[in-house]
C-alpha cells in the first residue's frame, strides 16, 4: 500500500528550489512576457555554472540538465515552437512535485550516456522508472527498495542524480552519466 507525504527534506535543497523558482518564471513567459524565459534560462545558467566548478566536468547529470535547459528554452522562442516551453513546465513542474525529471530521462538515453544500443525497451525503461527522491511529494511503498539521491534515477547499474551531492559525501561517490 501506498502512502503520499510532504517530503520536508527538499526544502534544504538548493537544487530543489532552483526548479521552483524556475516555475513561475516559465509561467511568466508562457503569460506573454518574454522576460520569464530569459530570467529561467539566467537562473539555470548560474545554476549550470556552480554545478560545472564544483564538479568540473559535463557528465554529471546536474551540468548535462543545466545545459540542456537553456537549449530547450531557446529553441521554444523559435516560431511555431511554443509547445515546447510548455512541455518545459510540464516537465519541471513534474520534477518539484514529484521527483520525476523527464529531461535527466531523456539525456540518459542520448549516446554519450549509455553503454547499450538504443532500443524501445531502454527508451521504455528509461521513461517508465518510478519518480525518484527530489520532489515535494514523496511516495512510500514496501515494493519501493532503491537508494535515492536528490533528483536521482534508479538504475541497475548505481544511481545517477540530478544534483550535486552534499557537502558531507564526496565527490567519488557522485555517479557521472557515463556509469549508466
Amino acid at each position: 500500500m501506498s502512502k503520499w507525504t510532504i517530503d520536508k527534506q527538499v526544502w534544504r535543497d538548493s537544487s530543489w528550489w532552483h526548479w521552483t523558482l524556475t516555475i513561475p518564471l516559465l509561467v511568466v513567459n508562457l503569460a506573454g512576457h518574454r522576460w520569464g524565459v530569459i530570467a529561467a534560462t539566467g537562473l539555470c545558467a548560474v545554476a549550470g555554472c556552480y554545478y560545472w566548478h564544483r564538479l568540473r566536468q559535463l557528465k554529471p547529470y546536474p551540468v548535462q540538465v543545466r545545459i540542456a535547459y537553456p537549449v530547450w528554452s531557446a529553441l521554444g522562442l523559435l516560431p511555431g515552437m511554443r509547445w515546447m516551453l510548455w512541455i518545459q513546465l510540464c516537465g519541471t513542474t513534474a520534477m518539484v512535485a514529484v521527483g520525476y525529471c523527464p529531461l535527466i530521462r531523456f539525456l540518459s538515453i542520448l549516446p554519450p550516456n549509455r553503454t547499450e544500443p538504443l532500443t524501445a525497451a531502454l527508451v521504455w525503461r528509461a521513461f517508465v522508472k518510478q519518480p525518484c527522491a527530489g520532489g515535494l511529494i514523496k511516495r512510500t511503498a514496501a515494493t519501493v527498495s532503491f537508494a535515492a539521491t536528490w533528483c536521482s534515477l534508479p538504475t541497475d547499474s548505481g544511481t545517477l542524480t540530478c544534483a550535486v551531492p552534499h557537502r558531507n559525501t564526496s565527490t567519488r561517490q557522485y555517479q557521472p552519466a557515463q556509469t549508466h
